[in-house]
């Protein structure tokens, strides 16, 4: 076993370093569902240029990820989803299908059993009415005016999550103009996902049952909204022009030093669709930057975002920890390209987070200074701290600068989030457009214990207060089966590992109780052919948490969560190696379809493609460490026994 171990953690290495990009740096495609296709292909047809070419490529691409039932999911072996349907139906019948074409007419079903366009969220109805196919007067408002509302009132536009604000900006310039474009030379409706016809309160938002609610005020003030647009049209809205300004500026000012709007792709669609409301010619330079950053290498797999500074953080933190030197060309390349993106930039979150601290962190993407995140940040100090680099003092200082800025992040109640500090008003969440599920940014078991892990490695006592506010912290947030819910991966088995992990860098005595419930927990989810697996699933309804075909990344992270109680012999320990080591590929890759990363739970999942190769090697690499720590241990005992032995035979002696 040990020798098989060995040569697959080899193979993972030569294999990671094969993909290292020249500059040093590490990226893999972030793969994601449909809807990124259906929207370019709606885009198209409203801004009246289409290249027949791409879209018959793009029909292609739809039809091969169509499901057997007809619709389209969110997620890798998930349930046809309404949003996701119809916009495919949509896209599709904007290329040309015809409506009466077999899959066409499955689409058409599956999205009138989930409900239709009357389901749809606030996002995609949007889209809808810029074609003409969805009446403006029942899209919620999102009014511009919200960006002149001062830091004083309870509920603000810096209440808002990063990316919220992102795709609100642009989104409240396109409500104010409303620029409906039908498709050139096309009839087109949707009449037939309303067989049976509609009433206008079917298109309306439902107010709660109960009379005195948030959702029912905000509704009250959608409508107030609405009959303020009717002044806004004919230029008396007495603070339109300068909110419209004050968007437009905000947008713009964003653009700078990011690769798009908060370097996204819903908010850099938004952001191009606003410029063009705003009356940006095609070939203004604002323009034509919009238009260059929406494309990919990949035309037709378009990815959200791209993810280089975290597939390269915990990359390069796999390769150390699997004896690579060091000093290794490919680990000094990865460290000082991490040092070269540090963000030295006041952004955004100042407005949550005033401190007097140096600007610092890093964002998850190649460019965007506006948004750093703890997260990426915790994570690519992880790697600095284990690679001197030619220049340990800048290093060093690049850590301390780096550690200091993500420490001011800790909110209130002793957790880390991922972009802003305290940005937990619930009430934000019964808005009328807050059907995205992404409104807030709340701290999080994950980011916190990374965190804890980061603070464990660099000595931090645990009597430092940051770290019994977050333990407390973390400690509530356990569920009662052990396990604990992941923000940011699939899910409870995400989230249960990196609370361990963390926890051991701190040298907690993992045998407490409430530490064994979780090692318990992940035995108990553990399937028969030693792996393990959870699917999307589990964030609609926790009853199916750790349910799910057997995945190299979840594997790596249950193994990694068992390897901190230091049993190396532990039968499901060891049943979890050699799945990994027996579905390694000759190459030293691993094979993987699901969807392991969360994006927005219930609403968008990612891909990782680096996933399934890094994950698995620390994981490895954690376990091959903690067999020679064993080894050590074992052989300490028994000479030092026999030492104490033969002293004594020699006193009695003499």
């Amino acid at each position: 076993m040990r020798n098989e171990l060995e040569a697959a953690i080899v193979r993972s290495q030569d294999h990671l370093l094969g993909l290292q990009k020249p500059e040093g740096y590490w990226v893999g495609e972030l793969m994601v569902d449909s809807t990124l296709v259906s929207d370019m292909i709606a885009y198209h047809h409203w801004d009246g240029k289409v290249d027949e070419k791409w879209q018959r490529k793009a029909v292609d691409h739809l039809f091969s990820m169509q499901l057997p039932d007809g619709g389209w999911n969110l997620y890798y072996g998930g349930p046809s989803e309404v949003n996701a349907t119809v916009k495919g139906y949509l896209a599709l019948k904007l290329a040309g299908v015809p409506a009466t074409d077999p899959r066409m007419l499955r689409a058409r079903e599956v999205a009138l059993s989930l409900g239709g366009l009357l389901r749809m969220n606030t996002f995609s109805r949007l889209y809808l009415a810029l074609l003409g196919l969805f009446p403006w007067d029942y899209v919620p408002t999102i009014p511009c005016e919200v960006l002149l509302i001062g830091k004083w009132f309870h509920v603000n536009f810096w209440e808002m999550s990063s990316w919220t604000r992102s795709m609100l900006v642009p989104l409240s310039i396109i409500n104010h103009f409303r620029p409906t474009r039908r498709p050139n030379n096309i009839h087109i409706t949707l009449a037939e996902l309303y067989p049976e016809g509609f009433h206008e309160r079917d298109l309306a938002l439902r107010p709660d049952t109960k009379w005195l609610t948030w959702r029912n005020f905000f509704i009250w003030l959608d409508k107030l909204d609405k009959f303020a647009e009717r002044f806004a049209q004919q230029n008396l809205h007495p603070f339109r022009k300068r909110a419209l300004q004050k968007a437009e500026q905000w947008m713009l000012e964003r653009f700078e030093g990011a690769d798009g709007l908060a370097a996204i792709f819903p908010a850099m669609l938004n952001a191009l669709i606003a410029l063009k409301a705003l009356g940006y010619a095609d070939d203004h330079p604002e323009v034509v930057r919009a238009v260059r950053e929406l494309k990919t290498d990949n035309d037709l797999r378009i990815e959200p975002c791209f993810s280089p500074v975290w597939d390269t953080a915990y990359v390069t933190i796999a390769l150390c920890e699997s004896g690579l030197p060091e000093h290794h060309p490919a680990l000094k390349k990865a460290a000082d390209w991490l040092i070269s993106k540090e963000i030295r930039f006041r952004g955004d979150w100042q407005y949550k987070n005033p401190a007097k601290v140096e600007p610092s962190g890093w964002a998850f993407e190649y460019e965007n200074k506006w948004n750093p995140d703890v997260d990426d940040t915790a994570m690519v100090l992880l790697a600095l701290r284990k690679v001197p680099t030619d220049s340990p003092r800048r290093r060093n200082q690049c850590f301390k600068r780096g550690l200091d800025w993500a420490l001011t992040f800790q909110c209130k109640d002793g957790g880390w989030g991922a972009f802003d500090k305290d940005c937990t008003k619930n009430i934000l969440e019964k808005v009328p457009f807050a059907d995205h599920n992404a409104m807030l940014d709340p701290e999080c078991a994950d980011i916190t214990a990374r965190v804890l892990e980061l603070l464990g490695c660099e000595g931090v006592a645990l009597e430092n207060p940051r770290v019994q506010k977050a333990i407390q912290f973390i400690r509530e947030r356990q569920e009662p089966d052990g396990s604990w819910y992941g923000r940011w991966g699939v899910n409870y088995i995400y989230g249960t590992w990196q609370v361990l992990r963390g926890m051991r860098a701190l040298n907690w005595n993992m045998n407490e109780p409430w530490l064994l419930k979780a090692r318990y927990w992940l035995e108990s989810v553990q399937h028969e052919d030693g792996g393990w697996g959870e699917r999307c699933t589990t964030y609609d309804d926790p009853v199916f948490k750790g349910q799910g075909p057997s995945t190299a990344s979840q594997t790596a992270w249950a193994v990694m969560g068992l390897c901190v109680f230091d049993d190396p012999h532990r039968p499901s320990l060891v049943r979890g190696i050699e799945y990994l080591v027996g579905t390694q590929n000759e190459d030293g890759s691993w094979t993987e379809n699901e969807t392991t990363g969360t994006g927005f739970p219930k609403v968008f999942y990612l891909k990782y493609d680096m996933y399934r190769n890094a994950w698995p090697l620390l994981a490895l690499a954690t376990y091959h460490n903690l067999l020679q720590q064993a080894n050590a241990k074992e052989n300490w005992r028994v000479n030092g026994v026999r030492k104490e032995f033969i002293g004594e035979e020699v006193l009695v002696r003499r």
